[in-house]
């Protein structure tokens, strides 16, 4: 049961939650285009691969999975997931399974509009978004928005180039900044499908924000939702957080996985607001929040190799203590040639 993990870059503990989970079984294999990966610290076995823009990069890890035996790719960066979700056969067709939802599902998680535009079509609640500054001024002049306004890519992950407008002047001033930011970082690479479009703005909304962890099998088929109010952030992603016992979330993780029909893990942004849950965004992957349901119990990781050994997952594995306070820290490593 070797494992490869993808953009591993600093996903140091979910390397070790996959390591206790094999019991010996396998190797922890990882890859990244930088070198200079922390997770590299936590691998059996490690690969600098091309840039998953590079016309290569799917031929290198299918050379890679072959010589190596791997069982199943687990990738750990959203730009990642729609490339190898176009790839899942070739993989298959060596013994490969790959940990990603199918390519219309990638679709609409990575692109922050096509988010919007599907909680909206299945009746979930969604902040009100807009993509253009005229489309913005107009809903100002008629009294359905007010400042401040969030500026931000539409093609965005972490807390990359998002802006909080408070009037006109900024506003006009953060699109352009977006834009440049955009064009200047790896966010490039999918903004690139909707150049006249790759800004959104967005109404901020005041409540709770809270993270889920929503969780269905290889199949797509509901498994369970854990539910984590968000207390810090820090650089766009959860720091600290504590579970909760939320039946409205609960419910909203089950219409959502009915609705998408996901994969594997998937990491959901939410603001309860005015008693309503406003869905942020949706990533198909293990998220930044993922590390609190692991504290207060739950053990994906080792689902997930039930779910590969073509086994049931027991219940228990999506199961979490009420009221277990996480939090980061930082734990610096030596960098060793590997």
């Amino acid at each position: 049961m070797n494992l490869l993990f993808t953009s591993a870059g600093r996903r140091g503990y979910l390397l070790r939650y996959f390591r206790t989970a094999l019991a010996g079984r396998g190797a922890i294999h990882a890859a990244n285009s930088d070198g200079m990966a922390s997770a590299f610290m936590e691998a059996d076995h490690t690969v600098i691969s091309p840039t998953i823009s590079d016309i290569g990069y799917i031929d290198f890890l299918l050379a890679y999975c072959e010589q190596h035996a791997i069982r199943a790719v687990i990738p750990l960066f959203d730009i990642d997931i729609p490339v190898l979700a176009a790839h899942v056969d070739r993989f298959r067709s060596i013994g490969t399974e790959l940990v990603v939802s199918s390519p219309e599902v990638a679709a609409i998680c990575n692109d922050k509009w096509a988010t919007h535009e599907f909680l909206l079509q299945h009746g979930f609640g969604s902040p009100r978004t807009w993509l253009s500054v005229e489309d913005v001024h107009s809903a100002l002049e008629s009294g359905n928005l007010s400042y401040p306004v969030i500026v931000k890519p539409r093609w965005g992950m972490g807390s990359i180039a998002v802006h909080l407008a408070y009037n006109d002047a900024e506003l006009v001033v953060f699109h352009e900044r977006v834009l440049r930011e955009v064009q200047a970082s790896y966010l490039n690479h999918e903004s690139s499908a909707t150049p006249d479009s790759m800004v959104l703005f967005q109404e901020r909304l005041a409540g709770a924000e809270h993270g889920l962890d929503v969780v269905n099998d290889l199949e797509g088929r509901y498994c369970g939702t854990i539910v984590k109010r968000k207390l810090a952030m820090r650089s766009g992603e959860t720091d600290s957080a504590i579970t909760v016992n939320e039946p409205l979330l609960q419910e909203l993780g089950t219409h959502l996985s009915k609705a998408l029909g996901h994969r594997g893990n998937l990491d959901v942004d939410v603001f309860l607001h005015e008693g309503k849950a406003h869905v942020l965004e949706m990533n198909a992957r293990f998220g930044g929040g993922y590390p609190f349901s692991h504290l207060a119990g739950a053990d994906l990781p080792l689902a997930l190799l039930h779910w590969l050994e073509g086994d049931v997952a027991p219940p228990e594995l999506f199961a979490v203590r009420d009221k277990v306070v996480g939090m980061k820290g930082i734990d610096p490593v030596e960098w060793k040639e590997r």
